[in-house]
């Protein structure tokens, strides 16, 4: 892994607006009962507190895995359950191709549908509408794209977006937006800016017309911050947002290709101007050395495929760095996974065990890969969660960029 410039406070630009925010608890409490509680803030703006949401309360800052299709790859949700994953990710666009939002409505919800207690944010689509270019078109009515399953022509709007997930019944939602790749010239980002902000007025419009008609939803909306990688266009996003009084806020567009410093820089612009008392949310993060460092930027809310995604490659993350269990440097390796690492796989099998896996193309190894991995990003969280506590969170980002600055272990 190529070794990145992280950017904890004190080692970026951000040091000095982050160290004069010192701010007391705050809390913010929504009509359908999602509520988020700040309980401790250290100097550098990181925050640690409790999103209650319909369906349990979620200790913050927390790493959400992602269920793209209703579910966690390779785990069952029993498992989840036992790792102490108590929200995770599902996919809009994705749901809605296939089996349906109507017939998941029918179904139950999404929490009934995939047998699922804990919470669900669902994401709008809007990041599979930039993943998949040459499949659609935009304009400011939406995004007209082809399946990617059978070629079926769509239109995806924002309120269409909305709609959806109130039929998934998930309990945060996110809103349209238009994502871009990066580098963006400057034109691009604004026309960006501009159409984010008009989906996310039709979205909140459409989600309050429904509470009109029908009732609240238990559902929460949050907006994301467009903007590319301009501040003062990341700013204005914020402040565009700002005036539709969302219960949350995400950071979109980032992690994307830009260098890990330039995340860092525009989510501390938006996470200054957005409101204390609501939770932060920063999209599509990152890699276990980088948590930390989103953190101390202020951001509450996490997510990535990487844990599921690199399981499935061989690549399993321990407190030393990175291990890609397919080398046959671990063919008669006894030792576990992570010696130091207290999950149920790394308690009974062995490297040489994994290795064996992996080259058979057995499915196991994918199961005991993914349970390690995310073990081990829930683990990062609590660790994070209690060097907040104790203020010691500046020397625990150090030590693991320290432990990932090198190649494989």
């Amino acid at each position: 892994m190529q070794s990145e410039q992280h950017c904890y406070p004190g080692n970026c630009r951000l040091s000095t607006l982050r160290q004069s925010r010192v701010t007391p608890p705050s809390c913010y409490t929504d009509k359908v009962g999602i509520s988020f509680a700040v309980e401790k803030t250290d100097p550098a703006g990181a925050r640690r507190g409790r999103l209650t949401t319909p369906h349990g309360v979620i200790e913050t800052p927390v790493f959400m895995p992602v269920g793209t299709q209703a579910t966690v790859k390779s785990l069952r949700q029993e498992t989840l359950e036992e790792l102490g994953a108590g929200i995770i990710l599902a996919n809009t666009y994705h749901l809605y191709l296939r089996p349906g939002h109507e017939l998941v409505r029918k179904l139950g919800g999404l929490h009934q549908f995939m047998a699922w207690k804990g919470a669900i944010l669902t994401d709008s689509g809007g990041y599979q509408v930039f993943s998949l270019a040459d499949l659609r078109k935009m304009s400011d009515e939406g995004v007209r794209f082809r399946s990617h399953l059978d070629g079926s022509e769509h239109l995806l709007t924002p309120e269409k977006a909305a709609e959806i997930q109130l039929a998934l019944g998930s309990d945060i939602a996110m809103v349209l937006d238009e994502c871009i790749e990066t580098p963006a010239p400057r034109d691009a980002a604004e026309s960006a800016l501009r159409r984010t902000t008009q989906w996310a007025r039709r979205a909140r419009d459409y989600f309050r017309d429904y509470a009109s008609r029908n009732g609240e939803a238990q559902q929460a909306q949050f907006g994301i911050v467009q903007g590319a990688t301009f501040t003062d266009l990341r700013r204005e996003s914020a402040r565009q947002l700002l005036d539709l009084d969302f219960p949350g806020y995400a950071v979109g567009g980032l992690a994307v290709g830009e260098p890990h410093a330039m995340t860092c820089e525009m989510a501390g612009e938006v996470t200054a101007l957005l409101p204390k008392d609501r939770p932060r949310y920063l999209m599509g993060v990152g890699r276990p050395e980088q948590l930390a460092d989103y953190v101390a930027l202020g951001i509450d809310m996490m997510d990535c495929v990487l844990p599921t995604r690199a399981a499935r490659h061989a690549c399993l993350y321990t407190s030393q760095g990175r291990m890609i269990i397919r080398n046959a440097q671990y063919a008669g390796d006894q030792r576990p996974i992570d010696e130091s690492c207290r999950c149920a796989v790394c308690a009974r099998y062995t490297r040489a065990y994994l290795r064996h896996l992996f080259s058979s193309g057995e499915l196991l190894a994918a199961i005991l890969a993914t349970h390690h991995n995310v073990h081990f990003y829930l683990d990062i969280m609590r660790q994070i969660r209690e060097a907040i506590a104790f203020g010691t969170l500046a020397s625990f980002s150090s030590e693991m960029h320290a432990r990932y600055a090198g190649g494989p272990v």
